[in-house]
């Protein structure tokens, strides 16, 4: 079965003293583009998170976060109160006696008046931030798989209708190629002159076999068969479906080049609007 690169998934958890979101999202994309956020003190093990994310996702412009928000009474972060201190003195000796309170709220805007304490990584905590993050990517895999039910549901459908105008354009075959002798014998008359019949059939017979589309038919029935078999394929097949879509628009060109008929030109010129949509579609394929 096939899967989109569009997708998102998320996971929490609840620690004793913060709260763990985990954030994925994805777009489509020719190779994995991958941004990760995460807070400092994790920073460490981002190049195996990275790992992690590009095994599990594969392709696509893939945004992962890492969000924390602290539940403990207690912060990491406290005034620096020497420096605080210190700022007020420097500016009591630029202002007024008695207004401590300004002064304070001056001075703990100051660089370096806050101060925050460098947590180590708890190692617990990581294992259980992991559960998290597998949490999360299963989930965007789930929305991918459910997104590529419906790309799959969208691809038989084009391919269906397509198969549809190549059996309708088939079926006018003979009158096109009656068409095609009585504008030549036509031709021949209006000229007024003698015509071996056994040379005019000959070249009747040449001409016709350029225009003749069945080998057209069969190579894009083969396409067509390719394709669907593909995208029930078990490996991401994305730039494959791609390749595909590209062989079958030759087909359906060169049916249009030969057509010499307007009716089979106008379902050549469907066959081809259904193949668009098509490649629109590919281009989220995994």
């Amino acid at each position: 079965m096939i899967q989109s690169m569009t997708g998102f998934g998320k996971a929490t958890l609840q620690l004793p003293t913060k709260k763990i979101t985990v954030e994925v999202k994805s777009l489509n994309s020719k190779g994995l583009d991958l941004n990760v956020r995460m807070p400092s003190l994790y920073r460490e093990m981002e190049l195996g998170l990275r790992n992690q994310i590009a095994l599990k996702l594969e392709r696509g412009k893939v945004d992962f976060s890492i969000f924390i928000e602290s539940t403990a009474e207690q912060t990491s972060t406290k005034v620096n109160v020497p420096i605080v201190k210190a700022y007020m003195n420097q500016l009591k000796e630029i202002c007024n006696e008695g207004y401590e309170t300004e002064l304070m709220k001056m001075a703990i805007r100051m660089p370096d008046a806050l101060k925050i304490e460098r947590e180590e990584i708890d190692e617990n905590d990581w294992v259980q931030i992991q559960t998290v993050i597998e949490e999360a990517l299963q989930n965007i895999l789930n929305f991918r798989k459910d997104e590529g039910m419906s790309l799959e549901k969208e691809f038989q459908l084009r391919i269906g209708n397509i198969r549809q105008y190549m059996t309708e354009a088939l079926a006018l075959d003979p009158e096109r190629v009656q068409a095609i002798k009585d504008r030549l014998q036509t031709a021949i008359s209006e000229l007024k002159v003698n015509v071996d019949e056994n040379r005019f059939e000959q070249e009747l017979i040449y001409y016709l076999e350029k225009l003749d589309i069945t080998e057209e038919k069969v190579r894009l029935t083969n396409h067509l068969d390719y394709f669907l078999e593909t995208i029930n394929g078990t490996e991401a097949n994305g730039r494959k479906l791609g390749f595909i879509t590209q062989e079958m628009g030759r087909e359906i060109n060169t049916m249009g080049s030969k057509s010499n008929h307007a009716q089979m030109q106008k379902l050549v010129v469907q066959m081809k609007d259904e193949l668009e949509k098509i490649k629109e579609q590919v281009l989220n394929v995994l």
